[in-house]
């Protein structure tokens, strides 16, 4: 049999359909959600917000002042915690607070927790409660706080490597990961001390810190981070053996956007 001749229409077709397969999911990817925006800390440093996510400083943990408390429908139970979104106050639906074509991208690192009685982090009510300073940048102040905003899930970028903040005591190991790029949210981890040739999974305890009951003490530690968007890395020998409880530790390794 001879070499099979695809009519040319045909591949122009089928090169077009491809081309609108590739374009659609490009637009679901980056396409705009809707959901309300408030501010909260008026008075306090914004360094502070770190809330349920357990990020003692956010300017310590690499994501600057511009951070938000999300609603459960976006918290999903700390999953969500170092996730960065792309905001905009929506301007046609609110001109006299919102600025027009002012954005700011946030990172999640608290959670709004439900009043249980039609509030605005009710589920399933997706919305963002934002440090001042990133309300600013959007809106005024005014009309209670409350704007609709444009939101869409953006990969974060951040300096330097991943960190790893060690918390706990005796054989329960307790670590936090911050300042984490790529889609910022992690999904599994696992740790592995210098004597062990294995990967010892590690639970998310609460927000961005996981737990692990294996006796890691006075061994070089290295781990291994999942992010919801599956991607994985490595950390080797991150942490040296004469790591200390309350001492952070920042790899070189890095997610790419």
């Amino acid at each position: 049999m001879g070499p099979v001749i695809v009519p040319s229409v045909l591949l122009w077709h089928l090169f077009f359909f491809v081309s609108l397969m590739f374009e659609g999911i490009n637009c679901q990817a980056s396409r705009w959600l809707n959901a309300h925006a408030t501010f909260y800390g008026a008075n306090q440093s914004p360094s502070t917000l770190g809330g349920a996510c357990g990020y003692d400083n956010t300017i310590h943990a690499g994501f600057g002042i511009n951070t938000a408390a999300v609603s459960g429908a976006l918290y999903r139970g700390g999953e969500a915690c170092g996730a960065c979104y792309h905001l905009m106050c929506d301007f046609k639906a609110d001109p006299k607070w919102c600025l027009r074509r002012a954005t700011v991208t946030i990172t999640a690192t608290n959670f709004c927790p439900p009043n249980n009685n039609g509030g605005w982090c009710d589920p399933p009510r997706q919305h963002f409660d934002m440090s001042m300073p990133a309300f600013l940048r959007i809106a005024r102040q005014g009309n209670e706080g409350i704007v609709p905003v444009l939101y869409r899930r953006v990969a974060c970028r951040r300096r330097g490597g991943v960190h790893f903040t060690l918390r706990g005591q005796s054989n329960f190991n307790l670590v936090m990961v911050s300042n984490v790029g790529g889609s910022g949210d992690v999904k599994a981890a696992w740790v592995r001390g210098s004597r062990s040739r294995t990967w010892a999974a590690m639970q998310r305890n609460w927000g961005a810190n996981w737990s692990t009951s294996v006796d890691l003490r006075n061994q070089k530690l290295s781990f291994k981070i999942t992010l919801v968007d599956r991607r994985t890395l490595q950390f080797f020998n991150v942490v040296p053996s004469s790591w200390r409880f309350g001492q952070t530790y920042s790899s070189k390794n890095q997610f790419s956007n």
